[in-house]
């Protein structure tokens, strides 16, 4: 994608820009990135703009005495458009990129980079991709079965959608090698009748499908979370991060702590 921001209405950018420039100014962003139905490719003219960041802690911050706290999240609503921001601190995220956290990957490896240092970010795909192992089925499919109990609780097409969205990036990576997110682009790892999901969800996104609805599609999402599982032995990932990749992000980050006191 030539530009992140094209996802966003004007008035989305307006807002999300004047609120992004009052965070850049409180720390340093490797990468704000657009999660949520966005980078999921089924969002509704109210969907709000799920900003999901990583930050570089000045280094001075870090060896001293004092604790370094995450920011808070941030949820509010301005001019009628709804941001729910929230930031982790480099490190840890790196360290759960490793572990395979598709949460920390996605927004190191997704498409929709708002804004952040275009350099640093560049540099960190680049030691990431390395880092993808099977490990990330373990978080896809754990993720999308939590997300089939929400389902289970209230039964939207949101909800279902979310399933069907985790599941087909948890496969596509086992697949091949890289983190997609967006649903149109993971066509063959989505049933086709998705776009029913996603023609329900921008009429109305809070309403519950209907008991045929629930029938019809909960054995999809149970055979779609399966299915993350069953790409395990064919996976063309290795079980776990290679050495070799974790030891030049090591050698990456403590860079990054020099040049960043």
């Amino acid at each position: 994608m030539t530009d992140p921001w094209s996802v966003l209405s004007a008035k989305q950018q307006e807002v999300a820009r004047a609120f992004l420039s009052v965070r850049d100014a409180e720390r340093k962003h490797l990468v704000i990135y657009l999660s949520g139905a966005h980078a999921y490719g089924f969002p509704s003219p109210d969907s709000d703009l799920d900003l999901k960041c990583i930050h570089i802690a000045p280094t001075a911050s870090l060896v001293g005495l004092d604790i370094v706290e995450e920011p808070a999240d941030r949820i509010e609503i301005i001019d009628g458009v709804e941001l729910d921001y929230g930031s982790n601190e480099i490190a840890p995220v790196l360290r759960g990129c490793i572990k395979g956290n598709g949460n920390f990957l996605e927004r190191i490896l997704g498409d929709l980079a708002l804004g952040g240092d275009p350099t640093l970010l560049a540099e960190a795909r680049g030691l990431v991709r390395p880092l993808l192992s099977r490990r990330c089925a373990r978080h896809y499919g754990g993720f999308a079965m939590g997300q089939l109990r929400l389902f289970d609780e209230k039964p939207t097409a949101k909800r279902a959608l979310y399933v069907l969205r985790t599941a087909a990036t948890g496969r596509a990576v086992m697949a091949r090698g890289e983190i997609i997110t967006d649903v149109n682009r993971l066509t063959d790892f989505v049933p086709p009748e998705i776009t029913e999901l996603i023609a329900i969800k921008r009429l109305a996104e809070k309403q519950q499908l209907s008991a045929d609805e629930v029938a019809a599609w909960r054995p999809r999402l149970v055979a779609a979370i399966e299915a993350v599982d069953s790409a395990w032995p064919t996976s063309v990932l290795p079980t776990d991060a290679p050495p070799d990749a974790i030891a030049a992000l090591d050698a990456w980050l403590r860079d990054v702590r020099r040049a960043h006191w």
